[in-house]
């Protein structure tokens, strides 16, 4: 059959030329301000959320102190007066004792090269402060670890407060710079609260005068 020009150039029913597959589709502004409305809402959670992580690590922070009894060679973590963890120590050598004071921490420091008399150790299982590094605002004095952990529970270092490294690791996660320490170098009603009535010395001494 015979068709015509114009015939020819019509397309069939049900079929797209290239000029309607470009064609510019109808705007939706009421799509368009759905999504932006879903989207500012999803926005506000996450918001809200993350102030609300923050005001309560901020208020477990303010509500959080270390207390190191220097006669028990003891270490506690209180939150809200609650005691959280007790660790041994290692206090200062009656040569180089700690520094009874109020600080705070100043930083933290994992890994850290120990330099001292000349020498520079870098990380390893021969550094003097082992693993890791909580410096106090008492300049020169921190929490540490130890390469000599046998030293834990005597007068034996400089004056920093010495923990075993597994022990230190687990304080450096949980204390912040900021965190105030508090170095007793007396017993108190308080640190009998925390430690328990009988001294660490007089543990030693009695086992001791037991031959153990």
């Amino acid at each position: 059959m015979f068709r015509t020009h114009f015939e020819a150039q019509r397309p069939r029913r049900g079929t797209n030329t290239g000029q309607e597959q470009f064609a510019p589709r109808p705007f939706c502004a009421s799509s368009l301000e759905d999504r932006m409305k879903r989207l500012a809402a999803l926005s506000s959670v996450v918001l809200i959320a993350a102030a609300e992580a923050l005001a309560q690590d901020k208020q477990a922070s303010l509500s959080r102190r270390i207390v190191v009894s220097i006669p028990d060679r003891k270490l506690a973590v209180l939150e809200s007066g609650n005691v959280v963890k007790i660790f041994p120590t290692a206090v200062g050598a009656p040569k180089s004792p700690s520094p009874a004071g109020s600080y705070k921490i100043v930083e933290r420091i994992p890994d850290p090269t120990w330099y001292g008399h000349g020498q520079i150790v870098p990380p390893g299982k021969n550094n003097p402060v082992g693993t890791r590094w909580i410096g106090l605002s008492a300049k020169g004095y921190g929490i540490h670890g130890t390469n000599v952990p046998a030293s834990i529970g005597h007068n034996a270092s400089h004056g920093c407060i010495r923990m075993r490294n597994k022990d230190v690791e687990q304080l450096f996660e949980m204390v912040k710079v900021g965190d105030p320490v508090e170095l007793v170098g007396e017993r108190t009603p308080e640190t009998e609260q925390i430690f328990g009535t009988e001294l660490v010395a007089q543990v030693v001494a009695a086992k001791a005068g037991k031959g153990e």
